[in-house]
Order: structure tokens, then C-alpha cells, then sequence
């Protein structure tokens, strides 16, 4: 069976086009925007203390579910699963995902990256692939066996029903103050060796200094982090169209969120200087520390 027009688009950050996949599914009318901003996520950078790659994948996503049925979309974790997961494990998470594929919902998987599960035939799941012309991630999962993982298995599934979505005003509103705890109260975010916030900045500074500013896990969270914060300018600017007494500041914020995105992709050049790179990432900090201060302002306006 197949998902029909289920498709993941080819977003860096694979949580978000696994999320864009199941609300196109289901007809809900979601800017990129608003999905990275609505959702929080466009304001997240989590980096390990060696930037290492499965920064935008190891934090606490918890808050972050909420947030994502503001916009109309219920997640269900079905459970993680690793290499010593026996035959029985594996047999009661497909079938429960074939189960809810069947009943129309989209779900997904995560090891290494995001990708949705759009269907299974008599032998295994199909899945998405973000990047076209990419053979990464593999585009299917064998039954029982998993032989496409490999040897090393970090895998987690989940679903996505339709929900009803709150508010407009609601939604900006927790969404800007999860922005604001983030960066206020890193350490609920994430654990060592990574670092959330204000901490990420200096897990990602201090990282550059150490040597590793020049490798994949480098290029990959830079990349990541400022398609998320483009995105966040995007957000603003469509804050300020839904609500326009919030326009002025909302075109701040998204000037702001512009630079600090310039910056943190120029940041992603592997060949860059240390130095260079390091000032890069110290002046955005600072021009974010000063938006999360223009983003407690504006929720107080709010008034939500």
C-alpha cells in the first residue's frame, strides 16, 4: 500500500520536511515559515562539544510537540529501538505502523536522518528520500532485519494525526516564548555534551578553537542552524502580515534573524579561517541574545 502524494521535501533540517510531508498530506495550509517558526523549531540550535552531526537530532523534544499541534498535528512516539532489539520489538513496531498507515496517517522514522514512511509491500516499508539524487538515507527498511541501517541502529518511528489547530495568536505566542527558553534555560533543552542557547555558541566557538571547525559535523550543524534561522525570518515577516499591530517589531526581528542566518552559513565553509569563523559565530550570538530580549518585549505585548 501507498500514501498517495506523500512526499518529504528536501529541507536540511528532516524533522521539518517529514512535518511539511504529513501537513501537505493533510491539506493544512502551512506556510515553511510558519511551520519552522509556529513550531519553535526555527529558533533551536543544539551543537555538541565536538560538532558532531546529530546535534539538530539529540535534544529534548518534548516542549516541542505541543507546539506542533498548535499547528494541527498531533505526534505519537512509537518507540526507540537499537541494535540488540530483538525480532519481537521489531515485529510489534511494523505492525503497529502498518497499522496506521492503513488508517491513513503518516508516519516516520529517524536513524541518522528524518525520513516519512509513505507505504510497505509484502517485504517492507518505503521510505523518503529528502535529497533527489541522493542514495541517503536508503529508500526502503526490510522487514525484521533492518538490513539497511547497517550494523548500528539509533532508531525511533512515529505518527501524525490531524489535530485542530489552535489560534493564530496563541500559537505565535508559545512558540516565541519557547524561543525565549531556549535560549533563558538551555539545559532543559538538551544535555551534555551539547549545549542549547547561548550554551551552543559557546560549545560551537570553543569546538572551532579545538580543531574542529573544518570537518562534516561543522558544515552539517551550520547548515542546519541557518536554515532555521532564515526561517525564523520568514516567521516574522509573516507575524507581521497576521498581526499588524505587531508589524514593527516583527520586522526587527526578522531583519535581525536574516543576518544571524548570513552569518551562520557563511559559517558552514570548511574552509574558513578559525579565527574568521569564530567571529562569525561570536557576532551572531550577540545579534541573537539581543532579538531574544526583542522577543520578550513583543510577547508582553501580546498579551496572550
Amino acid at each position: 500500500m501507498r500514501l498517495d502524494h506523500l512526499q518529504q521535501p528536501g529541507f536540511n533540517t528532516t524533522m521539518m520536511g517529514v512535518l511539511k510531508g504529513a501537513a501537505d498530506h493533510y491539506r493544512i495550509a502551512l506556510s515553511e515559515a510558519m511551520l519552522f517558526g509556529g513550531s519553535g523549531h526555527a529558533f533551536l540550535m543544539n551543537i555538541h562539544s565536538e560538532l558532531c552531526p546529530s546535534g539538530p537530532y539529540c535534544w529534548n523534544v518534548e516542549p516541542f510537540y505541543p507546539l506542533v499541534q498548535n499547528l494541527g498535528i498531533q505526534m505519537t512516539t512509537l518507540g526507540f529501538f537499537w541494535s540488540g532489539s530483538g525480532p519481537a520489538e521489531r515485529s510489534a513496531v511494523e505492525a503497529l505502523v502498518k497499522y496506521h498507515l492503513d488508517e491513513g496517517e503518516p508516519c516516520s522514522l529517524l536513524n541518522l536522518e528524518n525520513q516519512l514512511i509513505t507505504g510497505y509491500d509484502d517485504t517492507g516499508f518505503f521510505t523518503a528520500q529528502p535529497w533527489p539524487g541522493s542514495d541517503f538515507p536508503p529508500s526502503r527498511l526490510t522487514f525484521e532485519n533492518w538490513a539497511e541501517f547497517g550494523t548500528e541502529i539509533h532508531a525511533s518511528f512515529m505518527t501524525f494525526r490531524k489535530a485542530e489547530p489552535a489560534p493564530v495568536l496563541r500559537t505565535v505566542s508559545d512558540s516565541l516564548r519557547y524561543a525565549i527558553d531556549l535560549w533563558r534555560n538551555p539545559t532543559a533543552h538538551t544535555c551534555e555534551p551539547y549545549g542549547a542557547g547561548p550554551n551552543a555558541y559557546s560549545k560551537w566557538i570553543d569546538a572551532v578553537e579545538n580543531g574542529h571547525g573544518c570537518g562534516h559535523g561543522s558544515w552539517w550543524n551550520a547548515t542546519v542552524w541557518s536554515e532555521c534561522r532564515r526561517m525564523a525570518a520568514g516567521y516574522f515577516e509573516e507575524i507581521a502580515d497576521r498581526l499588524p499591530r505587531m508589524a514593527v517589531p516583527a520586522q526587527v526581528l526578522a531583519a535581525d534573524y536574516r543576518e544571524i542566518a548570513s552569518a551562520l552559513n557563511s559559517a558552514s565553509d570548511k574552509q574558513m579561517p578559525a579565527a574568521e569563523k569564530v567571529d562569525l559565530l561570536e557576532q551572531a550570538c550577540v545579534k541573537e541574545s539581543g532579538s531574544i530580549t526583542k522577543i520578550e518585549e513583543m510577547v508582553t505585548n501580546l498579551g496572550e
